[in-house]
C-alpha cells in the first residue's frame, strides 16, 4: 500500500496476463506439421497448410475488418525456413514464397486452441467460395503484376 498527498491509502492492482512461452518447437516436414510445446504443458501439431491460411500477415487478413483473403490451394504448402523475431515470435517461410506473417507466441497458442473452430470455419468459407485446397484449382492468385495484398511491393 502507499498513500497519495491526501494521505488516504492507495492500493495497486497489477493484473498480469501470462502468455504461455515455447520451450520447445519442431518442424515435422514429412508431415507437414509445426509442433509447439509450451511452458504450461500445452502442446500443438498445428498443420502447414493451417498456419499458412491463418497467417497474420496484411496479405491474408487485410488492413482492417473485412478486409481478409480467403487463401486457397494451400494443401501441399510446406515451411521451409522459421526465423526467430526476438524473444516473442517466429516468422516461417512458406514454399509458396509467403514470408510476411509474424507469428507471435500469444497467437500460435490462439492457433493451437482454436484449432478445431478454425479449421472448420476455413472450410465453410472454401465452400462457400467454392473454393478448393488444392492448388491446381487456386483462384485466389493476385492479378499480374500485383504482388500479394497489392498494398505492399
Amino acid at each position: 500500500m502507499g498513500s497519495n498527498p491526501a494521505g488516504r491509502a492507495t492500493r495497486t492492482v497489477f493484473m498480469a496476463s501470462h502468455t504461455p512461452a515455447p520451450i520447445n518447437i519442431t518442424l515435422h516436414s514429412a508431415s507437414r506439421v509445426f509442433e509447439i510445446e509450451f511452458d504450461d504443458g500445452r502442446n500443438f501439431k498445428l498443420p502447414f497448410e493451417f498456419m499458412r491460411v491463418h497467417s497474420p500477415s496484411a496479405e491474408v487478413r487485410g488492413h482492417g475488418p473485412g478486409q481478409g483473403t480467403l487463401q486457397t490451394g494451400k494443401r501441399d504448402v510446406t515451411i521451409t525456413e522459421v526465423q526467430p523475431i526476438g524473444h516473442y515470435a517466429v516468422q516461417p517461410l512458406f514454399s509458396d514464397g509467403h514470408s510476411s506473417g509474424i507469428y507471435s507466441w500469444e497467437y500460435l497458442y490462439e492457433l493451437g486452441t482454436n484449432q478445431n473452430r478454425l479449421w472448420d470455419e476455413y472450410l465453410q468459407q472454401l465452400k462457400a467460395a467454392g473454393a478448393s485446397r488444392d492448388s491446381s484449382a487456386a483462384s485466389n492468385a493476385s492479378p499480374p503484376g500485383v504482388p500479394g495484398c497489392g498494398h505492399h511491393g
